[in-house]
This record gives structure tokens, sequence and C-alpha cells, in this order.
């Protein structure tokens, strides 16, 4: 009986260290059990079977119908167009458009191409042509990166301390072209070559740059977005920095970028009341990979056109950025393809926004002002070029 008693005492002796030593470092957290693969069968209550079943309909229903676009970053214009879509165009589970902030129009284009998830993006349109002869995407790149429309042109802007007074002064200065792989740094490359100015370019976010155009330690800045841009057009008065004037050139002109201006109205702490800049500026557009008929992505995509060609004028009501004003829907873009679903719903149309509306001359006339603002002649030359094509649409 003492023999047994004692083992008894051992065997409990033996537990307590373990025990206490629990008790010193606190209570365990409790562990969670892991939902089970949906290909295993486990033995469990129904509700906990029912649950992976339940899961897996979610998450089909919510990804069935969402394509997502990679825009830009929050001092641009490309994010709040595509915030514009999505609050437009979403429609419950039927369809939603999933804004993604991006960094810029090249590498939207290798995110389009490789990146999971990506359907669509906002990209500038010289970008093909960089990409055509550069080769690093493939040789085929214009039948794999397609457009849905151009959206818009995208005013360059360039920031100067306040005693620079021609843009040949920041020859061999420090000129910030934004962030890597930007639109930005990707156009104002091709633009200060063609205007024969070489500096000495250095890569930063908008605001950033505004500081050090301050301190001194950087002369310029240049920035490419749709005008009026959030990073500027929020500015303080500052006497210290201004906007500079980009001269139109003839090599410009045959690179496709096209005559613009900034005005007072839209940055008001920039640019003295009543006064405006003269600039250039490239379009935007709406690109996306080409997915092939048979595939899913393809038919979300196609509904995402069906629905943006549809509610098209919605998005050129307040509060809706002022660029969609200048967006149309027929435009061709050179050296670009358009994706299928989006040229079938053109075919079947004799509008150029493919809606019920036809387009207003008063607009075209302030479409053509924008388009040349400094060349009356240019103006009235591309106004007779709508009359003509209207004249034509309506012959039978």
């Amino acid at each position: 009986m003492l023999r047994v008693t004692l083992s008894v005492a051992f065997c409990m002796l033996a537990a307590f260290p373990a025990h206490a030593q629990r008790a010193e470092t606190g209570p365990a957290k409790p562990v969670e059990a892991a939902p089970p693969r949906p290909a295993e069968k486990t033995i469990r209550p129904r509700a906990a079977v029912n649950r992976p079943s339940s899961h897996m309909e979610i998450t089909e229903r919510l990804n069935q119908n969402t394509v997502s676009i990679i825009s830009g970053t929050p001092a641009g214009t490309y994010l709040a167009v595509a915030y514009d879509m999505s609050a437009v165009l979403d429609d419950a589970e039927n369809l939603r458009v999933l804004p993604i902030a991006g960094k810029g129009s090249v590498q939207n284009v290798r995110d389009i191409l490789h990146l999971r998830g990506v359907d669509m993006g906002i990209v500038q349109s010289d970008v093909m042509g960089f990409f055509k002869q550069k080769g690093e995407l493939g040789a085929n790149i214009d039948s794999r990166l397609v457009y849905i429309t151009k959206l818009y042109n995208e005013e360059m802007h360039l920031i100067v301390n306040a005693n620079v007074k021609d843009i040949k002064e920041l020859a061999g200065k420090k000129v910030s072209f934004d962030l890597n792989n930007s639109g930005t740094q990707f156009s104002s490359r091709i633009i200060f070559d063609l205007l024969g100015i070489k500096v000495e370019e250095v890569n930063m976010g908008v605001a950033d740059a505004l500081v050090k155009i301050k301190s001194g330690e950087i002369a310029a800045a240049a920035f490419v977005a749709g005008r009026p841009a959030a990073a500027l057009s929020k500015l303080a008065k500052d006497p210290d920095i201004k906007l500079l004037p980009i001269p139109y050139t003839g090599a410009l002109e045959e690179s496709s970028y096209l005559p613009a201006k900034l005005d007072s109205q839209d940055y008001a702490a920039l640019i003295p009341e009543g006064q405006s800049v003269e600039t250039i500026a490239v379009g935007a557009v709406l690109a996306v990979y080409n997915w092939p008929r048979d595939t899913d992505r393809y038919r979300r995509v196609s509904r995402f056109v069906d629905a943006f060609f549809a509610k098209f004028p919605e998005l050129q009501k307040p509060p809706r950025h002022p660029k969609w004003k200048e967006a149309n829907l027929a435009a061709d873009l050179k050296g670009w393809k358009r994706f299928p679903a989006a040229q079938e719903l053109l075919d079947k149309t004799s509008t150029t926004t493919a809606t019920s509306t036809p387009i207003d001359p008063v607009l075209a006339r302030q479409q053509a002002t924008r388009a040349a603002p400094a060349d009356v002649a240019e103006q009235e030359r591309l106004f007779q070029q709508f009359l003509a094509w209207r004249k034509q649409k309506k012959a039978p």
C-alpha cells in the first residue's frame, strides 16, 4: 500500500514543474483550426461542413464579374478617373470595377501584360511606339496590348523656381522626371531630347520635388497629368515657384504631341489671374490585355465595355473629373488596335460616343480649341473636319 501511495505522489510531482512553467508565462493562446481544403473530406458537424462550400460560393460570386484597372498615384489624374469609373459603373454583383493605385504609364503596361489580377489600365498613347521600338515586351506587343478608348489629353506641367524665365536655362541642371517607370519619366526624356535640352535627370514624386525646388536642390520638375492635377491645383500661392511655358516645335508635332495650355482657373497659385501658360499634351488611353474570346477574362472585360459605353454620358457630368468632357469613344488611336468587344459596339452605332446622343457641334468647337489653343487656323480646320465627318455619317 505504501509503495502504491509513493508511486502516485511521484507521478504528481513529476507533472507539476511543467504546469508551473506554463503558469509563469501566462495562459497559452487558443489555437484556431484551419478550415479544410475544398478537396478534403473531414468528418465534422453539418454546420462546419457547409462553411467551406459557402465560402467558395461567395468567393466565386464576387470574382466572376469583377475587373481591375491599374491607374496612377494620388498626385495625378489616373486614380481619380479610375475611381469615377468605379463609382458610375459598379452594379452590385453584376459588375464591380476595382481601381488600383499604380506607378504610372510605363509600369502600367508591364502590369497589364504580366501582373496577375490586372485586366486593364490607363497609359499614355506614346508608350506603344516606345515598347515596339525597344522590344522589351516582345515584337507582337500591339496584338497583346489593345485599347478600349482614348480618354483625354494629358498636359505636361513644368514647375520651376520663379527666377527661371526660359526652358533653355534648365540645360545642365537637375530636373525631376517624376518616379521611375512613370509616364512622366518616359515622355520627359523624349520631349527634352526633341527640344535639344540636356538636363540631369533625377526621380522623385511631385510633393518632394516642390520642396527641393524651393530649397534650390533641383531646378525644375516635370509632371504629365490631365489638368487640373490634384497635386498642383490645391497649392497655396507661393512666389518662389511657377509653371514654365514649353514651346511647341515641329519636332514635337512630328512625334504626335499636341499643343495645349494651362490657365489660372486650373492653377490659381501658379499662374496669375487671367493668364495662361503654353505647354504640350499626350493622349491618355484605357488599355487592356487582349484576352482570347473563349476566356472568362474576356467575358468580364466585355461586360465592363457594355456598361462603360452605355453609361458614358454619366461620366461627363459633375462631380466627375472635368477631363471626361474631352473623351471621344470613337477616336482612333494611331499604332493601336481596339479591343474586339469595343470595336463591335462602335460598329453598331453611327455616333461618335456609341450612345444615343451624337456629339454636339459646340463641344466639337471646344475640343478643337483645346487641341490647338494658340492656332486659330488649326482650330477651324479641326472643326471643319468634324462637320465633314458628321455630314458623311448622315448621308444614306
